[in-house]
């Protein structure tokens, strides 16, 4: 009998416990690999699972649509013209047999290694669009022991869209798993890293890519598009109608993103290759309506000499070779439609007053290119616990229609916030200390950043202290063009109206009184324990 998918609800099933026990497999198992070994080994499976049930959805689907219309899903014609070779208008893939999931759950332990290789080459040599998304021999080359290879796919079996939502990232989570439980040593500068929803969340809010050219020059696993797509349809809006293309170094990663857009059915241009966004930038010469991105925080060795006189930094200065936060900066430029592109993205703190790039930042400011600078709380983040800073650079501040909205002229200004005290939001079952961002505070933030923008608020008078404010150049060149917001939002003084005379003769009172308590109860202590015999001294 073919084993049954799972399809428990979510209430009985924990995503973490299914992922714990698939890293105890894998740490027990004998040629298991290394850990980018496990991660693919994972990673494909999960994918292969999320395919295969996308598959599944789609013949029953067309199942129902036929049974509507009076007809017999179970004629042997009809099969042949609706089944052997099926369409799926919804970006599903018809998958070979050999490459579905119920024949991988119920191929017998020893042929899986060869069952899943099969699966992952007919998969690639049928659908063009799926090549370059998984390393040839992937199980056949690592030959796990059959026993552990079953437990290990009976596991992936319990991960299900059915049970955990459709609108939720799950490649992505899984991702994030193995770099909290697994990547010990990964950090964000070697480019091991996941954007936690919420940042992206709040990036898609405030500029709102619903239509239009996507680009992530440093995508990672595709999480900001996924997520963008999200909000898009959340907006009712058309997925179709938007297009993104991206850039990832890490050839794992690459094909982790690859596989994450296409099972999402979001179109995609990622290259031909992973490969450096600074040394090969494969989408030279092509500008876009959006840009989202969480570049390596401070990353180092990034710099070549052949980099020296880049179009890229042409109108501004080389970067520092040092770091390579304004080299992001200038590249993401770079690519923005020159009209209305609006770009968000992630640096660390350190960019908003870094000397060794003060030139570049002036300039940036002057030319208008600079629209909102946002400094988010610390331990967003599971593998860095710093406070980090959205920036928006938008190439058009001088008002007009955008998306339903009226906006007023914004040149020579920049809104600044400082959201750094909302970290009352702890996310439980963590390791180590980590906060979210929940829907009300984004949504909070973008009422702050939208209403600034629209058209009848006075930009010189908006402010709110210990949150935001609305600065002129004249002021920013001031402070010699740092961007550090603290610098000119307002804090409040809450020791200036403390009487310290009075709070330190309260505190004397206090602490005379209890050491009085304390005399009194080593009296009371040591008569008690003559009369027990003992003596005290």
């Amino acid at each position: 009998m073919a084993k049954k998918i799972n399809t428990k609800k979510e209430e009985t099933i924990n995503l973490d416990a299914i992922l714990f026990k698939c890293r105890d497999i894998l740490r027990q198992a004998k040629n298991s690999g290394s850990f980018f070994e496990k991660r693919d080994m994972m990673l494909t499976l999960v994918f292969l699972r999320f395919i295969g049930e996308k598959y599944e959805n789609g013949v029953a689907h067309l199942r129902a649509q036929l049974i509507e219309e009076g007809l017999d899903p179970d004629d042997e014609n009809i099969i042949s013209a609706f089944f052997d070779d099926a369409t799926f208008t919804d970006g599903t893939y018809n998958l070979p047999l050999e490459a579905r999931w119920n024949t991988i759950i119920n191929t017998p332990a020893p042929g899986l290694n060869v069952a899943l290789d099969t699966a992952l080459r007919s998969i690639a040599t049928a659908t063009p669009s799926l090549k370059g998304c998984f390393v040839e021999g992937t199980f056949t080359q690592r030959n796990m022991a059959g026993n552990d290879m079953k437990k290990f796919i009976d596991e992936i079996n319990k991960i299900s869209h059915k049970a955990f939502g459709e609108e939720k990232d799950l490649i992505g989570r899984v991702y994030e798993y193995f770099l909290k439980e697994f990547a010990v040593n990964a950090t964000k500068e070697e480019g091991e890293f996941y954007t936690p929803h919420d940042i992206v969340q709040m990036i898609a809010s405030m500029i709102e890519p619903f239509d239009g050219t996507i680009y992530d020059p440093c995508c990672g696993s595709g999480g900001m598009f996924i997520q963008s797509a999200e909000l898009v349809k959340s907006k009712q809006g058309d997925i179709s109608r938007i297009n993104v293309y991206g850039q990832e170094k890490e050839a794992a990663t690459y094909r982790l993103a690859k596989m994450n857009l296409a099972l999402r059915g979001i179109s995609h241009n990622l290259g031909a290759e992973s490969d450096s966004t600074f040394t090969n930038d494969l989408h030279k010469g092509i500008y876009f309506d959006y840009i989202m991105a969480n570049p390596p925080f401070n990353l180092k060795g990034w710099y070549s000499d052949s980099l020296e006189t880049d179009a890229r930094w042409s109108d501004y200065d080389t970067p520092p070779a040092s770091n390579a936060n304004y080299a992001w900066i200038l590249h993401m430029l770079s690519h923005l439609k020159h009209q209305n592109g609006v770009a968000g993205f992630l640096l660390a703190n350190g960019a908003l007053g870094d000397t060794d790039a003060q030139n570049i930042r002036r300039k940036l400011i002057e030319n208008d290119k600079v629209e909102a600078i946002i400094v988010l709380p610390r331990e967003l983040f599971i593998t860095t616990d710093i406070s980090v800073t959205l920036w928006i650079l938008n190439q058009n501040k001088k008002g007009g229609g955008y998306h339903g909205r009226s906006l007023r002229n914004r040149e020579h200004e920049i809104l600044f916030m400082d959201l750094r005290t909302w970290t009352k939001n702890p996310v439980k079952g963590e390791q180590k200390k980590k906060v979210e961002l929940k829907a009300d505070q984004i949504k909070y933030a973008t009422e702050i950043y939208f209403n600034w923008q629209e058209v009848g608020t006075d930009g010189a008078h908006y402010e709110q202290p210990e949150l935001y404010r609305s600065v002129g150049i004249k002021e920013i060149e001031k402070n010699d063009f740092s961007l550090v917001p603290s610098r000119y939002i307002e804090f409040v003084d809450r020791d200036s109206d403390i009487d310290f005379n009075k709070v330190l003769t309260d505190t004397a009172a206090t602490v005379s009184d209890l050491l009085k308590r304390q005399r009194k109860n080593d009296k009371i202590l040591r008569n008690a324990l003559k009369q027990l015999g003992y003596e005290c001294k």
